[in-house]
């Protein structure tokens, strides 16, 4: 029989409590990488890193806010200098001129934002709001006044769908429709500063042409800022620039969500069939009904008449015997409320709901 040796026993209950100690060490860290992995699988990308990238697009609906709303003032003042005061006609004109640039430059938008990309076509709409800007500005005649609002008037039909694009493909989707309703605030704020800048046209001689020139402001800033900006990762990678795609959702989602994006933009272009679309799809294919109720939308918006308050409403007030500085103040901040309550609600209750909602409330009130 070999002799107790109480040495060796230490040593050994020292080496087993060290390995003990060991394996834990190992098994806690194991289980931390574990949990962080699953962490990291269950977080969403954060809403801060595209939220700059959404407020200087929204720029663009500041603008064609602003220009809606920047004759409704200033009319009678722009009539009076011009020589066309009392020609209906006329300030008819001066007032629809730019929709129909918007409607030139509606056509445009959608061959501009895929061939350029997103980025250059807002650029690019930026530039004729400038150039419209500044030749009302400087206008001596109704037709100098006219040639400026359709320059303008491109600019405001090439901005919308950009910027609903942009948006729509630069922000997580946790906040995709929250951040898809920051352009109509911005419209509405747009629309807002206009009637206030405008209010000391009819006392101030020529205070009409700061109001246009205060008008080529946001337009310039959106030109300038948006050499900073991310470009759409979806439109880098249907052109096949995967590396910067990579590189805009890194600066958009951070890195760690680099992969996830990746991927599911890889799953989702490669469901589709085709990458075009033909006209007889859009007319009475398999796409008509998405496209008949989109346009249907948009039409009923505008035949609510809610353009002709924004362009007369100072006109209609006065016909009342209703001061246009409150009147135009109380339209302005119920579209801008309206607005960010549908900020708020858009992504707990729904689309649909709130379509259906705002529709049966104008008819309600039309009743």
């Amino acid at each position: 029989m070999h002799a107790y040796n109480s040495d060796t026993h230490i040593r050994i209950t020292y080496s087993l409590f060290v390995v003990y100690i060991s394996f834990n060490d190992v098994t806690n860290r194991g289980i931390s990488l574990l949990m962080a992995s699953v962490r990291l699988l269950n977080s969403k990308p954060s809403w801060q890193r595209s939220f700059l990238y959404v407020l200087v697009a929204s720029l663009s609906s500041f603008s064609f806010g602003y220009h809606l709303g920047v004759v409704n003032e200033t009319l009678e003042s722009i009539s009076t200098d011009l020589g066309f005061r009392g020609s209906t006609m006329a300030e008819g004109l001066v007032v629809s001129t730019c929709l129909g640039g918007a409607f030139v430059g509606s056509l445009f938008c959608g061959w501009i934002a895929d061939g350029v990309g997103r980025r250059r076509g807002f650029q690019l709409c930026a530039l004729p709001m400038i150039i419209g800007a500044s030749m009302s500005a400087t206008s001596k005649s109704l037709w100098g006044m006219l040639l400026g609002r359709l320059f303008v008037g491109t600019g405001m039909g090439l901005s919308p769908p950009i910027a609903s694009l942009y948006v729509a493909e630069v922000s997580p989707a946790a906040v995709r429709g929250t951040f898809g309703s920051i352009s109509p605030i911005a419209t509405c704020l747009g629309l807002m500063s206009a009637l206030f800048i405008g209010l000391p046209a009819k006392k101030i001689m020529g205070w009409w042409r700061i109001c246009f020139w205060v008008s080529a402001i946001p337009a310039a800033a959106l030109a300038f800022l948006m050499e900073f900006c991310a470009e759409s990762p979806h439109w880098l990678f249907k052109r096949g620039r995967s590396i910067e795609a990579e590189a805009a959702f890194e600066k958009l989602l951070g890195g760690m969500h680099v992969k996830s994006a990746m991927a599911e933009l890889s799953k989702s272009e490669k469901g589709d069939e085709s990458n075009t679309v033909k006209l007889s799809e859009l007319l009475y294919g398999r796409y008509f009904r998405v496209m008949f109720i989109g346009c249907t939308l948009f039409a009923l918006q505008q035949l609510s008449g809610i353009n002709a308050v924004f362009y007369f409403s100072s006109a209609i007030f006065k016909s009342f015997d209703v001061s246009s500085h409150i009147g135009n103040t109380c339209v302005g901040i119920c579209n801008l409320l309206g607005s960010i309550l549908a900020m708020i609600l858009m992504d707990k209750l729904g689309r649909k709901v709130l379509l259906l909602w705002s529709f049966f409330g104008m008819v309600r009130k039309v009743k």
